[in-house]
């Protein structure tokens, strides 16, 4: 019989290639025996049955073929939040709570918004502002109907009753001025990046990555329409490439918005740039 111990440390000898080989061991085996992380460091000893031993090995052998540990398992963390996901959305990643920060930090708590997450996904970042925020009112679309159903099997799963989602690209179905805020992280790789071919993005949807031959057409087609959408002083927040803070400001600029800046990722990178609507 093989035991935990020895089933992770086979699995990790056969994901050298990861950035991260033990833990996405762990975080399969958890999946597969439907258990903690506590549960494999207090009984390394415990033997795997045989069906589970397939399991897994199944599913090592989907991950060095490159295969996402998210879509292996149905599921990503986010702002602490459980999150499904699915090979339609994006694979929510930690770079994007720092527009969640920067939403909570730059929009009143105590006032009844309406915020809009264009091009939602998984629901993420609608959902994370819905837990966080229960007097805002949080609208999400997606073109994908896809992707929808997996933001409201989110919202349903986690109790949030203050987020709605509808079908559309962007903010074509937006009345005018009806919005607070307006917030995305839209598609922003150029198309022909060299990162496409490599890690999770490979199996990720294309449409959710990039943007045209320079990643900035999403972005300039929100840029455009969020004088149209935000109420006067609404916030624009959109999350963008580590080196396309100065063409996000200079589309916010010519298009008539105010006090545009830019917040740093952990790495250092300008990561996610703001604006307001005059008024």
């Amino acid at each position: 019989m093989t035991s935990i111990a020895q089933a992770l440390r086979h699995a990790s000898e056969r994901l050298h290639a990861s950035d991260t080989p033990r833990l996405d061991a762990e975080v399969l085996l958890m999946h597969v025996l439907d258990k903690p992380r506590s549960h494999l460091h207090a009984w390394p000893e415990a033997s795997l049955d045989t069906e589970q031993l397939t399991r897994f090995d199944m599913l090592i052998t989907q991950r060095v073929a490159g295969q996402p540990v998210a879509y292996l398992t149905g599921h990503r963390e986010f702002w602490s939040l459980e999150l499904n996901v699915t090979a339609h959305t994006l694979i929510p990643r930690p770079e994007t709570e720092l527009l969640v920060e920067q939403a909570l930090l730059r929009l009143p708590a105590d006032r009844s918004l309406r915020i809009l997450d264009a091009g939602t996904g998984s629901g993420a970042i609608a959902l994370a502002l819905a837990h966080e925020r229960p007097r805002w009112q949080v609208y999400a679309n997606d073109r994908s109907p896809a992707c929808l159903e997996v933001a409201r099997h989110n919202a349903v799963r986690l109790g949030l009753t203050n987020v709605h989602f509808f079908t559309g690209g962007w903010c074509r179905a937006v009345a005018d001025q009806s919005l607070d805020a307006l917030i995305s992280n839209p598609p922003y790789i150029p198309e022909q990046d060299h990162h496409l071919s490599e890690g999770d993005v490979r199996f990720e949807p294309r449409r959710a990555l990039t943007a045209g031959v320079d990643g900035l057409d999403d972005l300039k087609q929100l840029a455009a329409t969020a004088s149209r959408v935000l109420r006067p002083g609404g916030h624009i927040l959109l999350e963008h490439g580590f080196d396309q803070a100065k063409n996000v400001i200079s589309l916010f600029i010519n298009n008539g918005l105010i006090d545009a800046g830019s917040a740093r990722d952990l790495a250092g990178h300008e990561r996610v740039s703001h604006a307001r609507n005059p008024g």
